[in-house]
């Protein structure tokens, strides 16, 4: 009678284990859908967003609907803003290297900046490479263009991510057309900035005129 007894108790204990574990593995099931439904409405409404501002969103989206527990991730590539040539792209990294070796890389990105604002501007050639090496009254408008800082430049990493990021739209110029060191520059050139130009801000060596 005993061992009938203590069989039947070791039964029903088994028996609530299982119970427990079936109650315990629904209860994980809920959570995992609940949880992948919740991603899945977040990358929807970020893929929603997107429409509407693409630019705010330069890394992957992802296209799910609510209650799937598979989500589907599909990456957009940025878009640069500026299209150049591979020699273009080489002359401005060299002209960023010799003009702002020395600073910081909101330094670099101010003067591969001011380069491109002049390519898109009427008043100056189309090309990195012609903005570069343009003269003006047999004055060079990049001094390394001259006394060839230009073809000695060793490009840094910093340099080539901050070109990058102006390539890719990044402008911190304000509208910048000129720079010039007045530690260095010619003071009747720098007479003519002051004279001539507006000046806008001073960064590190440098400051920046329209």
């Amino acid at each position: 009678m005993y061992m009938y007894r203590y069989k039947k108790n070791v039964m029903i204990l088994l028996l609530c284990n299982v119970i427990f574990m079936v109650t315990w593995f629904n209860l994980k099931e809920l959570q995992v859908n609940r949880v992948a439904s919740t991603a899945a409405f977040r990358m929807q409404f970020m893929e929603d967003c997107a429409s509407l501002d693409e630019s705010s969103f330069m890394g992957m989206l992802a296209e799910a609907s609510s209650g799937q527990r598979v989500v589907d991730y599909n990456i957009l590539k940025r878009k640069a803003k500026y299209s150049i040539s591979e020699e273009d792209y080489k002359v401005l990294l060299q002209i960023v290297e010799a003009e702002a070796g020395c600073e910081d890389i909101k330094g670099k990105m101010l003067v591969a900046g001011v380069v491109m604002n002049r390519v898109k501007n009427s008043q100056f050639p189309d090309t990195v490479k012609e903005v570069v090496y343009q003269q003006s009254h047999g004055v060079v408008q990049f001094s390394p263009a001259a006394n060839g800082r230009l073809g000695k430049a060793k490009i840094s990493e910093e340099t080539i991510e901050a070109v990058e990021r102006v390539l890719y739209g990044e402008d911190i110029t304000e509208g910048a057309l000129y720079f010039a060191s007045r530690k260095y520059a010619d003071p009747e050139l720098m007479k003519w900035f002051d004279n001539s130009l507006t000046l806008l801000f001073t960064y590190g060596g440098h400051e920046f005129f329209s």
